[in-house]
């Protein structure tokens, strides 16, 4: 259970730079208004990917964790809540895969940013919050 969490707090450090990453990215392109390529379609799809592998693992802890020490505290429905949020909000850019460069660039790195938002959130409702 323990490397499921290690994995697990592992895969969040990995949302954080592949973030950082499409941030720079999509801010460069939303003032620049050059045109949304391969690329910048790959950041958008590997963010929303890992915070889906990281929803994933999340889950698989909080029932096998749950389940095995028979506890429920509230901190874990808060941090479940809030990451659901963040992962629908990174999977908006593919709503405006239709949308003028320019406004795909900038659609995704508010979703970005707003996703990171609730990752900070959700992270911090932990006991421990960003040092565990």
């Amino acid at each position: 259970m323990s490397i499921l969490l290690m994995i697990h707090s592992i895969v969040r450090w990995l949302i954080v730079l592949v973030a950082f990453v499409a941030i720079i990215k999509f801010a460069i392109g939303a003032f620049t208004g050059g045109a949304f390529k391969s690329m910048d379609r790959g950041l958008s799809s590997g963010f929303s990917g890992l915070m889906d592998l990281q929803v994933l693992l999340g889950l698989i802890y909080f029932v096998w964790s749950g389940i095995a020490t028979s506890a429920w505290p509230p901190y874990r429905f808060e941090h479940m809540a809030v990451m659901l949020v963040a992962a629908v909000v990174a999977h908006l850019p593919a709503r405006w895969k239709n949308a003028t460069d320019k406004m795909r660039f900038r659609n995704a790195l508010f979703a970005v940013l707003f996703a990171l938002f609730f990752v900070y959130v959700g992270v911090s409702r932990l006991p421990g919050g960003w040092a565990r």
